[in-house]
């Protein structure tokens, strides 16, 4: 199977000259080449300074097609229109050697590629829609182009979105993103097997240090977290323009707040060991992938209900339903939270332990080659 894959996935070249990526999508493709012959991976290659959560690809049957980034914010969205006819022309000479098209949306180049594949046989692509595709308020863009996938007529061209949907056409299937491979699984299942009790209780957030991730909200959640007679730690993984703001808030606050910035996966993982809740209240999502691997490393999810994250965390069951998103709702639900006793704990974490199996890079590859590629696994 000859796959393209067509993204906004950002990439750079690093100091040794490396083309490298965002670290998940990345990730991603190095997995998913297991069930590929061959990957051509088109998404723009920027030239500034690559981040730390950069990675690597690890195999040489993925092959980077650069293109040239378009979008801004102003009158910088232009450049998606400007730049269109030489991005659509190597994206045309791509897409003619493979089998079949991946395209991610919402983007701003799905304005003029989603009309574009209309084109190509409907048998050959598929549509991987990130974000929340009951958004309420999404921006004028992805609502066109959702509104272009549900009045896709072919069954053949398979939409996959975050969560399962009532009364969309039977070409919108649920497809939950991968995060966790069988290292982590198994370092999960250690952890899970030695996590003790302790005396300090350890939360964090992962994500962009932002007010539509709900970092503002969360900071002032926690003036009013008593603080008497157990240590309390949070630790925020990211960054942001805002950064220096919330850092300046959280010097107010009485308990221990760490920022650490962009971390690499592992350190990430480290994090999550340690700590005993996720706390992410964010404005909207899709199914953050932050929340399986938490679950997977035994942090209970303290999560806004957007999207279809209730579909996943069910309210008092396997973690707390953060609704409305308030710096209000954000400390009750923390506070209830801590209020679990040690039996109630670890039966959440195991339960959420054997439900992150649906978040393995392993399960996501056997569904798209039965529901997608519609071959069977050798």
């Amino acid at each position: 199977m000859k796959l393209a894959i067509i993204s906004h996935t950002e990439h750079y070249l690093s100091e040794n000259n490396t083309i490298v990526g965002w670290g998940p999508t990345i990730k991603e493709l190095n997995k998913l080449v297991q069930i590929c012959d061959v990957i051509y991976h088109i998404a723009p290659l920027h030239n500034s300074n690559s981040p730390v959560s950069a990675l690597p690809y690890n195999s040489n049957k993925i092959i980077f097609v650069p293109i040239s980034a378009s979008g801004g914010a102003g009158f910088q969205k232009l450049s998606i229109l400007f730049r269109a006819p030489i991005n659509l022309y190597k994206i045309y000479k791509t897409i003619r050697k493979v089998d079949k098209v991946q395209f991610r949306a919402p983007t701003g180049m799905g304005i003029y590629l989603l009309p574009f594949l209309r084109f190509y046989p409907s048998n050959k692509y598929w549509i991987k829609y990130a974000g929340n595709w009951k958004d309420e308020k999404m921006p004028l863009g992805n609502k066109l182009q959702k509104k272009w996938l549900q009045n896709f007529t072919s069954n053949n061209t398979k939409i996959t979105v975050n969560g399962f949907w009532k009364n969309e056409r039977n070409n919108i299937i649920p497809f939950e993103n991968p995060c966790l491979d069988q290292n982590d699984r198994k370092l999960g299942r250690n952890l899970l097997a030695s996590k003790k009790l302790k005396k300090i209780v350890e939360f964090c957030f992962v994500g962009a240090l932002n007010k539509h991730k709900g970092v503002d909200n969360i900071l002032e959640a926690l003036k009013n977290l008593e603080c008497k007679d157990i240590k309390y730690i949070f630790h925020f993984v990211g960054d942001g323009s805002q950064r220096i703001d919330f850092e300046k808030t959280a010097k107010l606050l009485r308990l221990e707040i760490i920022f650490h910035g962009f971390l690499e996966k592992d350190a990430i993982s480290s994090i999550y060991s340690k700590c005993d809740f996720i706390v992410l209240p964010s404005k909207s999502e899709g199914f953050p992938k932050v929340i399986g691997e938490a679950m997977n490393y035994g942090c209970i999810p303290i999560v806004s209900d957007v999207s279809c994250i209730s579909q996943y965390i069910q309210n008092g069951v396997n973690g707390f339903l953060i609704k409305p998103i308030t710096s209000k709702e954000i400390i009750k639900n923390i506070q209830l939270a801590i209020k679990l006793n040690g039996n109630e704990k670890e039966t959440i974490k195991k339960y959420n332990f054997k439900l992150a199996e649906k978040f393995t890079y392993e399960y996501y590859n056997n569904r798209i080659m039965n529901e997608i590629f519609k071959l069977k696994i050798k």
